[in-house]
């Protein structure tokens, strides 16, 4: 692909259309008694994505399409799928993918809910690995991919969401390869050592999946560094500052922490409605302290362990019994799936034993519901309580943390938030509890029950100035800014690839010159890159490719390498090619005997050696190379991150020891060089460029040691290097595979006549 190939779309950003696509649609289909209705699903990503839309036609010079891909919800008849359409786009600015029941059991009830969701959350004992899932997972992600490119137009932007569709940035990509695609998580990212867990090819094709997106977004900073930890392992693809480059593209990951409608929370309070739930619960409850818990029923959100802290803190603190009440609103989720019916079990006969513990007729300790919340008595509650319990063992980000803070008008009520949600890194002013120790809960309830007003609505202030700055819509729109910002960045990357009319001029220059010179590295240029140096040993494609180029009377053929003399001559020796080795100190030309283009002396050796064979002692997998007149460190083999830290430790030591020596140090993919200096892949260029006059010159390499080379050819020459980075080269190729194909097509015959 090429800037030519695949032009950019430059439309406005405000012109181009927002496609998000989620696992659900904004609403549930629903066919009853003959008509088909469409019911507003709640949901934090449907709140926070509404708030968004809704700041897109409120506010002048925001204006922008946008479309909702997913699933409606449920099993919809074939006679009302055009119905569902339709009505769809009209009140929901939606589209709907169709899946059967049993598409989403194997699907969601079980890839993602039996493998993902507690893998993601830290509860590996929980995942089931059944490769059943596994295939209907990508068959529904394919199902997805197909919907998004049936109606995506050229100048849209796409913005997948959680954890149901991580194989879908790359499958779009390969339909929609211009369209920019961003990709937000919004479960926890887990580290390396859970992520690994997945079997090899599901781990792999999940990451792959993800890097077909130009912006990855996460809640934290810890979720993004995991992801690209595992990038780094998995696949081998190293950042800089959270940017990936990838043999095909540039990619991003950064933390993009989600937020609330902060105004509608905190305007709410003064609502008629809200008022009147309020007074009814006040009615209803005890004249004592109330203590806040709402969840969704699920093993991550701690609700076992606040009950225990609860307890802990009625046994440990007497006085405080009949002065306080937790209302538990646990709200039903994944009802049928048997961790979540025991979960419901076990959180009901905790409740009913500290309630028959410590309660009396007149004081109920805890008023538990099984039941979802409207917006009304959700907001009422979080006005009427003293503290907030938030004990999540791994979240995300949590938002009823946030809505909470927003709804406390006077800005009284205190926060007790686990240091396991998202939301901890950015509401340090709440009490922050490590959710498995029962006696910190309890400890923070104390200290949350005991705070002075003054220090709650100091606390309060600071962390409501923070949610009403970077409020919902700010999260979407940095996001959103930041992925089509991306495009800058994809467009530098393509600048220097070789455009399609450049390799055909190239290629009509060639077949006219009479005196060509053709420069080519070997390791990463003609052959990928691997694991071990002597497993780059040429196949048949390349060595009658090489015999092609090198048996043109035209054409003076050198492959210059950092190989020794013995493996260029053992691999290549039957073809009439010119050597270079040990990238540069000796050269052989066509049918004559290896020369040393400068005399060198190895005394440096003995004094250098040690050190780099302590160095590959301490990392399992790395190697010492020794060569005539230079060594080398590989660490190709070894663990990448040990290998980054180490060779970095080892290049300071090498540059230090040598100060004051003739030596060079030279750090090359996986690889660090110690050679005499002034021998370079330039230096020995020379050698042929000085000997006649060329009209057609071309340089192929693939890292830094191939820079030298390029500095020295004349303007008129062309020069290329494998891979994306800045160069002295003219262009890039993106990978062995695009030098191959180019040098087999001037290696062509003539067209005919």
């Amino acid at each position: 692909m090429t800037p030519e190939d695949h032009p950019r779309a430059d439309a406005p950003v405000q012109d181009r259309r927002l496609i998000i696509v989620a696992n659900r649609l904004p609403f549930t289909a629903v066919e009853e008694g003959g008509t088909l209705h469409l019911k507003e699903s709640p949901g934090g990503l449907v709140s926070a994505l509404n708030a968004y839309f809704e700041s897109l036609h409120t506010q002048p010079g925001r204006e922008r399409e946008y479309l909702w891909i997913g699933w409606p919800g449920g099993t919809v008849s074939e006679t009302r799928r055009d119905e569902l359409t339709v009505k769809a786009l009209e009140q929901f600015h939606s589209h709907p993918v169709f899946l059967s029941q049993e598409e989403m059991d194997a699907f969601y009830l079980g890839f993602c809910n039996k493998t993902l969701w507690p893998l993601f959350h830290y509860f590996p004992s929980y995942c089931s690995y059944q490769e059943e899932f596994w295939q209907q997972y990508l068959r529904v992600n394919e199902m997805f991919s197909q919907a998004v490119t049936e109606i995506l137009k050229p100048d849209d932007i796409v913005w997948v969401h959680d954890y149901h569709l991580m194989l879908l940035p790359k499958l779009l990509r390969v339909q929609a390869p211009d369209t920019p695609i961003g990709f937000f998580l919004h479960t926890p990212f887990p580290s390396f050592e859970l992520f690994r867990l997945l079997p090899g090819s599901w781990r792999r094709d999940i990451l792959e999946g993800l890097l077909g997106a130009d912006l990855n977004g996460f809640h934290t900073y810890d979720d993004a560094q995991h992801f690209l930890q595992s990038v780094l392992r998995i696949l081998g693809y190293e950042h800089q500052m959270g940017q990936i480059t990838t043999p095909e593209r540039i990619v991003k990951a950064g933390a993009f922490p989600i937020s609330i409608d902060f105004t509608k929370f905190s305007e709410a309070v003064d609502a008629p409605e809200v008022q009147r739930e309020r007074e009814e619960l006040k009615q209803s409850l005890p004249r004592a302290r109330i203590i806040l818990s709402v969840d969704r029923l699920d093993y991550s959100k701690g609700i076992l362990n606040r009950l225990q802290g609860f307890e802990r803190l009625l046994e440990t603190h007497p006085s405080l019994r009949e002065r306080v009440v937790i209302i538990m609103v646990v709200v039903p989720s994944r009802i049928g799936v048997h961790q979540y019916d025991l979960m419901k079990k076990q959180i009901e006969e905790l409740v009913g034993k500290i309630n028959g513990r410590f309660g009396n007729v007149g004081w109920t300790p805890i008023v538990y519901q099984y039941r979802s919340l409207s917006f009304a008595p959700l907001v009422a509650l979080y006005g009427l309580s003293d503290v907030a319990l938030v004990t999540p063992l791994r979240d995300g980000m949590n938002l009823v943390a946030k809505e909470y803070v927003a709804s406390r008008h006077d800005r009284t009520g205190v926060l007790i938030l686990s240091e396991m949600s998202g939301a901890a890194k950015e509401l340090g002013e709440a009490i922050i509890i490590n959710p498995n120790n029962i006696e910190e809960i309890a400890e923070a309830l104390r200290e949350a029950l005991e705070m002075a007003p003054e220090e709650q609505r100091r606390r309060n202030a600071i962390m409501q100035d923070r949610l009403r700055r970077y409020d919902v819509v700010r999260w979407a729109d940095d996001f959103v800014q930041e992925l089509t910002s991306m495009a800058q960045a994809q467009n530098k990357f393509y600048a220097k690839l070789l455009p399609r009319s450049v390799a055909e001029q190239m290629a009509g220059d060639y077949r006219r010159a009479l005196r060509r010179l053709i420069l080519l590295d070997y390791d990463g240029t003609l052959v990928p890159l691997v694991r071990h140096p002597d497993l780059a040993k040429p196949g048949p494609d390349v060595m009658g490719l090489l015999r092609r180029l090198s048996e043109d009377p035209r054409n003076t053929c050198v492959l210059i390498s950092g190989r020794t003399r013995e493996t260029l001559q053992r691999w290549f020796g039957g073809l009439s090619l010119n050597f270079v080795a040990e990238h540069g100190i000796w050269i052989k030309e066509a049918n004559a005997d290896w020369t040393m283009l400068a005399p060198h002396t190895n005394e440096w050796k003995p004094a250098l050696m040690p050190m780099l064979q302590l160095h590959a002692d301490r990392l399992p997998g790395s190697f010492v190379e020794e060569k005539e007149h230079s060594v080398s460190w590989h660490y190709r083999l070894a663990d990448p991150e040990q290998g980054q830290w180490l060779a970095g430790e080892l290049t300071d030591q090498l540059v230090n020891f040598t100060a004051n020596m003739n030596l060079q140090v030279m750090r090359g993919h996986k690889v660090i060089e110690v050679r005499r200096t002034g021998a370079n892949k330039g230096g020995a260029a020379l050698h042929w460029l000085s000997r006649k006059e060329h009209d057609f010159i071309l340089a192929l390499g693939d890292d830094w040691t191939d820079e030298d080379l390029f500095a020295a050819l004349p303007d008129a020459a062309y020069s290329l290097r494998v891979g994306i980075t800045t160069t002295h080269a003219r262009y890039n190729l993106k990978g062995v595979g695009d030098a191959i194909r180019l040098l087999a097509h001037l290696a062509e015959p003539p067209p005919a006549a």
